[in-house]
This record gives structure tokens, C-alpha cells and sequence, in this order.
């Protein structure tokens, strides 16, 4: 019975070896031997647990969707407080810091989307989770009466999502310009005015 828990060990293993190589080689560079090495495993070993690059980046890409998506989605089961959920969405969906590896990574798939179906396949399911979350956390708020939206819900929801976008961006690239406290308070200040406020 120790052999699936070894194989589900040694994928978090190869997928973390994704992460932390794009963050040095950049996605358009990646190959499933600069992976290997990073893993300290051979390329055959690796393509006994994937059977591809791109089986190996889908599923990098998944843990990204779980960060950001699933664990955020999960936040509405815990805070009953629209405001209070609105700014825990908000800081959830921000990198942790100029060193979030796998934030840098779903930005390297953004810049290559379009140029390959699995990466805006990718892209595109991602965006749309986004925007999903940030509609429901808007909804709820606006039936509980704590949100008077001057905005409507799909617009107010896309302009937090492409504010996160901009400033997880800033916070990634590590020009020090945009820290992580700046970004949530100016997503504060702009859900405050069209009648959302974040706490």
C-alpha cells in the first residue's frame, strides 16, 4: 500500500520541479529534461509518471487552480461577512511576493496563450474561474444588502479580476513599484467606490 502514497509523493515532487524551473528558465524555454534535473530524476523516470511536458504543465496549472480558484471558492463556506469575504478574495487572489513561483508561472502561461491551444485552454478556464468567484462573492453581498453595486455584478467582476491580474503582475515581476499591501488597498479603494467594500 506505500507504493501509491510514493507515486503521489513523487508527482507533488515533479510538479513542484515545474514551478520552480520556469521560474529560472522561463515556460517558452522548459523541457522535460531541465524538469528531470531540477526533480533529480532521469527523463524516462519522469516519463513514467507523465507522459508528456504537457501532462506535466496541466497539472502544474492545476495547482495553480487550486490555489486561487478552489481554495478561494472554499472561503464563502467559512465568512459569513460580505466585506469581509470580498477582502479575503482579494487578498487570496494576489502573489504572496516578488518569490511566488507558481504565481510567476501562471503569468509565463498567460504570455504564451494564444500560441498554443493547451496554453489558452488553460488561460482561458482560469479567467473564467476568476471571474466566477469574484461574481458570486458581489451576488452575495448585494442580497445581504451589503453591497449597493453602482456597477453591474458581471462588470464590477471584471474589473477586480483585471486589477488582480495588473497588480499580481507588478508584485511577480519585482520592480518593487507595487508591494502586496499597496495592491489590496487599491483594490479596496476601487471595490469601495463602485459600492463594494472589502475589509
Amino acid at each position: 500500500m506505500a507504493r501509491p502514497k510514493n507515486q503521489d509523493e513523487r508527482r507533488a515532487h515533479l510538479i513542484q520541479a515545474v514551478i520552480d524551473t520556469t521560474a529560472t528558465t522561463g515556460l517558452r524555454s522548459l523541457s522535460l529534461a531541465d524538469v528531470a534535473r531540477r526533480a533529480g530524476l532521469t527523463r524516462g523516470a519522469v516519463l513514467y509518471y507523465y507522459d508528456d511536458l504537457d501532462a506535466l504543465l496541466r497539472e502544474a496549472y492545476r495547482a495553480g487552480m487550486e490555489r486561487f480558484c478552489d481554495r478561494r471558492d472554499a472561503l464563502r463556506g467559512s465568512i459569513e461577512d460580505p466585506a469581509r469575504l470580498l477582502g479575503e478574495t482579494i487578498r487570496a487572489g494576489l502573489p504572496t511576493g516578488p518569490d511566488d513561483a507558481l504565481m510567476r508561472l501562471l503569468y509565463e502561461f498567460d504570455v504564451v496563450a494564444g500560441t498554443s491551444p493547451l496554453h489558452t485552454t488553460l488561460v482561458e478556464s482560469m479567467y473564467e474561474r476568476q471571474l466566477a468567484t469574484y461574481r458570486t462573492v458581489l451576488e452575495h453581498g448585494v442580497d445581504t444588502g451589503a453591497f449597493r453595486l453602482t456597477l453591474d455584478t458581471p462588470t464590477a467582476a471584471l474589473n477586480l479580476v483585471a486589477l488582480e491580474d495588473a497588480y499580481g503582475l507588478h508584485i511577480v515581476a519585482g520592480n518593487g513599484q507595487i508591494s502586496v499591501r499597496r495592491a489590496v488597498e487599491a483594490m479596496f479603494a476601487a471595490a469601495g467606490a463602485f459600492g463594494a467594500p472589502a475589509a
